[in-house]
């Protein structure tokens, strides 16, 4: 996802859509858009006095000097290049990363986790123009916050700034958790590989650790499109590279993401009883970034025949989840439950925001404040005294089984003269593209909006299942 970041097609769109909705603002997000997107080619502009942008032209057609530069998004050298000036602190987020752009080819730096002596480090400025430097900053989560903890501006109708919206916090939330002081964002998304490794640079003996630069993350829905439409897109990766990317997301997701069991199940006057708990194992909150990523609970109980007596959150086919609000109208979402007890309740972990008038948006540039923000919060977060960046929104925040680390869910369902033995089970779905997001940008009917609207109806926006439980009941 990083080598491919300026060719994600739904960051295309998004871009398109926040351009079309703010014209006056057009080169300011394309700058910020593409410092973190289209970082080499980005800084390179900058360097040579030339000016930066996106959509049109742009850094296009294959013949601008930059071309390759803005095609390959995220390189080895870029981050490896950045400077500990700031890390951290407020001024490093929202790509506000140092690069040093003055040194000449042969004598910029590159930071990494070994000390190189100085016969190896002549073999690499030969064969790359990078100098090899031991940086411990390398190792730690503030480098990755540079453009993972992202602040955009909230503009009014006529295109003035009046105020910040939080958009995506992951190192934040991070910091305010129990991981902060025993794991870096390196540890789980560029896991130390199992022995010793040699270097390329010939010589010397092997190293370690060794963090494997999988950056494994959620996406699975994109690194499928990307693979489907790489003539489209230009990507060069090969299809089984794609699917050695999507084996490790789906790994990570499954087997290391989120926990749910049934603290207690019980049949008590016709109302089945189930208390459910979900442990969220990351972090940060579940879901986490960019904004479009929910996470929910499908909850069924079959009698003894297998008829289906109640079921709430199911998935379709087009992405949507039955019963949501959210997905039936965009003025509409469901809140965070404590308690459900009828099929057109679902609990949805997600972010939900609203515009300065107070209407819901998926427009972030709108975004002037989150009404709900009940995504699972990671071990040792303390809701109360989170700051307001991170702040848990809505009724979640009011819920004492929604703390640190985990949420507990009632399900109080009347069963009446139905026979048991009942089956219940709990899911819980997770997608990276919410079927809202996708509806409202499919409307703007522009190049790079239609595009990904093609690839979104070609193939099926499928959520990944993270975890599943099912227990019987009334035998």
């Amino acid at each position: 996802m990083m080598a491919n970041s300026s060719r994600d097609p739904y960051w295309l769109a998004s871009v398109r859509a926040e351009v079309s909705d703010h014209p006056l603002a057009q080169q300011a997000i394309e700058e910020k858009c593409a410092t973190c997107h289209m970082p080499m080619a980005w800084f390179t502009a900058i360097n040579q006095g030339e000016s930066i942008a996106i959509l049109g032209e742009g850094f296009y057609p294959e013949q601008h000097d930059l071309y390759p530069f803005a095609k390959d998004g995220v390189s080895c050298t870029l981050c490896h290049q950045i400077e500990d000036q700031n890390l951290g602190t407020q001024a490093s987020f929202s790509g506000g990363f140092v690069i040093d752009t003055d040194a000449p080819p042969g004598q910029r730096l590159a930071y990494g986790p070994y000390e190189i002596p100085p016969g190896q480090a002549v073999v690499m400025i030969s064969a790359s123009g990078y100098k090899p430097l031991y940086a411990e900053h390398t190792q730690r989560s503030e480098l990755c916050a540079t453009c993972h903890t992202l602040v955009t501006d909230t503009l009014d109708e006529s295109g003035s700034v009046i105020g910040q919206f939080p958009e995506q916090m992951v190192f934040l939330e991070w910091r305010h958790s129990d991981f902060a002081q025993t794991h870096a964002c390196q540890d789980c998304h560029m896991p130390v590989a199992t022995g010793s490794v040699r270097l390329s640079i010939t010589g010397g003996p092997p190293r370690q650790p060794f963090y494997q630069h999988l950056f494994v993350g959620g996406n699975l829905y994109m690194s499928k499109i990307l693979d489907r439409f790489a003539g489209d897109l230009g990507v060069t990766a090969s299809s089984d590279q794609f699917l050695d990317t999507q084996r490790r997301t789906l790994d990570q997701l499954q087997n290391r993401t989120v926990t749910i069991q049934f603290e207690s199940l019980q049949i008590a006057n016709g109302e089945l009883l189930a208390d459910l708990v979900l442990s969220n194992q990351v972090g940060h909150k579940l879901p986490t970034g960019f904004p479009s990523r929910r996470a929910w609970v499908h909850f069924t109980i079959q009698g003894a025949s297998g008829t289906l007596l109640f079921e709430s959150g199911r998935p379709n086919l087009d992405g949507s989840i039955q019963g949501n609000a959210n997905d039936l109208d965009p003025a509409r979402y469901e809140p965070h439950y404590q308690v459900i007890d009828s099929p057109d309740q679902v609990q949805i972990y997600e972010a939900i925001f609203v515009d300065v008038n107070g209407a819901i948006t998926t427009g972030l540039l709108k975004g002037y404040e989150y009404i709900k923000d009940n995504r699972i919060l990671p071990a040792g977060f303390d809701k109360l005294s989170a700051s307001p960046e991170i702040a848990v929104s809505g009724q979640a925040l009011e819920d004492q089984d929604f703390t640190g680390g985990m949420d507990r869910l009632r399900y109080q369902v009347d069963v009446g003269s139905a026979q048991g033995p009942f089956t219940v089970t709990a899911r819980v779905f997770y997608q990276t593209i919410s079927y809202r997001w996708m509806e409202n940008l499919r409307a703007f009917q522009l190049p790079e909006t239609e595009q990904m609207a093609a690839y979104y109806d070609a193939i099926p926006n499928l959520p990944v299942l993270l975890a599943e439980i099912t227990q019987k009941i009334g035998e």
